[in-house]
């Protein structure tokens, strides 16, 4: 019998699980998409519609995430908080890129009722170390917009280098977006890749 997502994929830290959603996860995933905190920020998580809160979004949600995971194109990982079994929030790897760079974007966002407790840094360092060792990643970028300090001040704890301005980057809240770049390798956290490395180039 096959193993579920979050078997082959769970990551647990002090205070945290970190892993794929599953069907069991509806109740508790409605509870904080309908009453999550008010917006504080246009970075912030939202709440959904109601709409966009039953269990036939929620199923095709799952469906959409286990396909980009068997294709190897976008992993999402749900945080959630250990004593309570609250979601926290969420870290992604996006549009992973094999080939020559083995690479991935990275997201996140925690839910402000949850900021100050040092849950950001804790998930996305943790999903970082999977993408360089279980996901034989070699680069993870985070894109940012430049007046997103607190975004900034957790890539900078986190270890990432800022390595630029990405000019009209993405187009976001009906425009483009400029982002700064902050980036790591596996070497830069003492990962040796362990990706093949006589793949060839097609």
């Amino acid at each position: 019998m096959p193993l579920e997502a979050s078997e082959t994929q769970m990551i647990k830290t002090k205070r945290l699980i970190i892993r794929p959603l599953e069907k069991k996860d509806f109740k508790v995933w409605r509870e904080s998409r309908l009453n999550g905190p008010e917006q504080k920020n246009v970075w912030d998580l939202t709440r959904r519609k109601p709409e966009e809160c039953t269990w036939p979004f929620f199923k095709k949600l799952l469906q959409n995430q286990n396909r980009q995971r068997k294709d190897d194109k976008f992993y999402h990982f749900t945080v959630f908080e250990r004593d309570s079994g609250q979601i926290v929030g969420g870290v992604s790897l996006m549009e992973v890129s094999r080939a020559l760079s083995q690479s991935a974007y990275l997201g996140y966002g925690i839910y402000n009722s949850y900021w100050g407790r040092g849950y950001g840094k804790e998930a996305v360092s943790a999903v970082i170390n999977h993408g360089f060792k279980k996901l034989k990643l070699h680069r993870i970028e985070a894109g940012i917009e430049p007046i997103n300090r607190r975004s900034i001040m957790l890539a900078r704890s986190l270890g990432l280098r800022k390595e630029g301005l990405k000019k009209r980057a993405i187009f976001l809240r009906n425009k483009w977006v400029d982002l700064v770049m902050y980036t790591a390798t596996c070497e830069d956290f003492g990962i040796k890749w362990a990706g093949a490395t006589n793949r060839p180039i097609r």
